[in-house]
């Protein structure tokens, strides 16, 4: 790939649908002033003293906020979340960037996931975090909206981008009905489908698979050969695999080939909070846009090596940015090296 060609290629992101599925978040910064710090009449510990508040959409919504920063023409959200303040807090934040929130569920039955993260203004350092989650089973009527919706909106996608991020199986909006319908579209193989999943990346198929090196270690039980691991988790399920390796950079395979992309040296400090969350956003948007797998990865890997440069905050990376990296690391172009290892 060279500049003329990836240029071309981010122009052609205007033209896109993509719909992101998953758990949307409110990341909640609460700005904590140390030297105001006060104790409590009534109870005597000390009353941390909030001098600023800044509201984000997290999880599917740092997806979001990827696809947007990358100017795709239309994203769609699809999740539950509650008809309380953080998810009022939360459309607020999707609409902001440019989401289309009309086909979100909102119901008095569930909370609005939300981080809150105080963090002391004078160091910058994240202090205990406070979580809301949903405990219970989601239930069979939303779960049937959600699905309603899901089926029709797969329709008018380019691309879909399934964000599975609440931990305790059934109570986010990912639930094993959700799966099933994931595979049943995603078999259909016509646009390019991802499944992120913080802890259930095992339950999906029929779609691109993007695990880290820990959760493609429990897949296939290899930790010593990221490629052939790669390769044998795409061979088996028969669709691609983007395997992310932090500073040592992507893996992709399409179960007979793999490409290695080396990491982006990038100078400290790195916060790697979303980091994952830019490389979906722009491998499937990359891939929507008529990119080959070894071409989409490489854009994941640039746009992750310019979130990662963005402290305290989930980052994003522009169409410009992009373009600036890829200048200044691969002046020549780049070819993304090409194996077939052994399984």
């Amino acid at each position: 790939m060279d500049i003329t060609q990836l240029t071309s290629l981010l122009g052609r992101f205007k033209d896109l649908t993509i719909l992101v599925l998953g758990d949307f978040f409110l990341d909640r910064y609460l700005m904590i002033d140390p030297d105001l710090a006060e104790k409590s009449v009534e109870t005597g510990l000390e009353a941390h003293q909030v001098v600023e508040i800044r509201n984000s959409p997290g999880a599917a919504g740092t997806v979001t906020n990827n696809l947007c920063a990358l100017e795709v023409g239309q994203v769609i959200a699809l999740g539950i979340v509650g008809q309380d303040g953080h998810g009022f807090d939360l459309t607020q934040g999707l609409e902001k960037t440019g989401v289309d929130t009309s086909h979100l569920i909102t119901t008095p039955k569930r909370y609005t996931p939300t981080y809150t993260k105080p963090i002391r203004i004078s160091t910058g350092s994240e202090m205990e975090r406070l979580d809301v989650k949903n405990r219970t089973i989601v239930s069979p009527d939303l779960e049937e909206r959600l699905l309603d919706r899901f089926e029709a909106l797969f329709a008018e996608a380019d691309g879909v981008i399934v964000v599975d991020q609440v931990q305790e199986r059934g109570c986010g909006t990912i639930t094993d009905g959700v799966r099933r319908k994931v595979a049943e579209l995603g078999s259909r193989n016509d646009r390019p489908v991802l499944a992120d999943s913080r802890a259930h990346i095992d339950t999906f198929s029929n779609v691109i698979l993007k695990p880290n090196e820990n959760e493609l270690a429990g897949l296939v039980g290899d930790r010593t050969e990221p490629d052939i691991a790669a390769l044998t988790l795409a061979h088996r399920i028969q669709r691609p695999v983007i395997l992310t390796r932090g500073s040592e950079g992507i893996v992709a395979s399409d179960g007979l080939v793999t490409w290695s992309i080396p990491g982006i040296p990038v100078p400290e400090p790195t916060d790697i909070v979303g980091a994952g969350d830019s490389v979906s956003a722009a491998v499937v948007s990359a891939l929507a846009a008529g990119a080959d797998l070894p071409e989409a990865a490489l854009l994941g890997l640039i746009a992750s090596s310019i979130t990662v440069q963005q402290i305290g905050t989930t980052g994003t990376a522009t169409p410009s940015q992009v373009l600036s990296r890829f200048t200044d690391t691969y002046p020549r172009g780049f070819t993304p090296r090409a194996d077939s290892p052994q399984r």
